[in-house]
């Protein structure tokens, strides 16, 4: 599975990919407000730090408009992927830029056929949202599974990406259902990585070498 971090936070972004782990990146006009900093500085920014696809996302809602946009951000980085809405303009955007070797990211799907729609329009990834999903009362990772089985029923290329990640139990069931990627926050990412007993037997572990009275170098 691949891991993207969800954030416009370039130093957030920069500590994370150090780790090795992040293949990726999304934004949206959300993180980019809270970002407080201009859109296309900081997509520039954030595809020389990682090196694998970074979501920037039009902000159009007409075909016209998307291309008009899509040209403007996918001028500024080779792995820049444009984010589209599931919308048929969305969708017919996606086929024109996706014909043109552009990497697209179809997003805000809430349905497996919405899913469905956006394979066959050629999307390179596939945005399900499960907390928001979840929210309303309805069981997101259900979503990964109808879409993953569709996929695989097609043999559809189209990459199921996990958005709206709330928690690391999310993660791990995104995993074991076969996801191919999950992007999440900076602090979800993160807490993958923590557990009690590990915190307990590291403790223990220094404790005890301490007694030792030995240096290491």
């Amino acid at each position: 599975m691949k891991f993207f971090v969800d954030t416009a936070d370039v130093a957030e972004i920069a500590d994370l990919a150090a780790t090795g782990l992040v293949d990726g990146v999304t934004t949206n006009p959300s993180l980019i407000h809270k970002a407080g900093r201009n859109f296309l500085e900081v997509v520039k920014e954030i595809c020389a730090i990682v090196d694998g696809p970074v979501s920037a996302e039009v902000v159009a809602t007409d075909y016209e408009g998307m291309l008009r946009e899509a040209d403007v951000v996918r001028a500024l980085a080779a792995n820049v992927c444009v984010k589209l809405p599931l919308t048929l303009d969305g969708l017919k955007a996606c086929r024109k830029l996706t014909g043109e070797g552009t990497q697209v990211n179809v997003t805000l799907c809430f349905s497996a056929p919405q899913a469905l729609l956006a394979a066959k329009a050629g999307a390179t990834f596939i945005s399900p949202f499960v907390g928001r999903h979840d929210d309303v009362g309805f069981d997101g990772m259900a979503l990964i599974d109808d879409i993953r089985l569709i996929y695989d029923n097609y043999a559809y290329e189209t990459q199921i990406l996990v958005a709206s990640v709330r928690h690391p139990v999310h993660i791990l069931q995104a995993a074991k259902i076969g996801a191919d990627v999950v992007t999440a926050p900076p602090a979800v990412l993160r807490a993958l990585a923590n557990h009690p007993l590990t915190d307990r037997g590291l403790s223990a572990f220094l404790a005890d070498w301490a007694k030792t009275g030995q240096t290491i170098g």
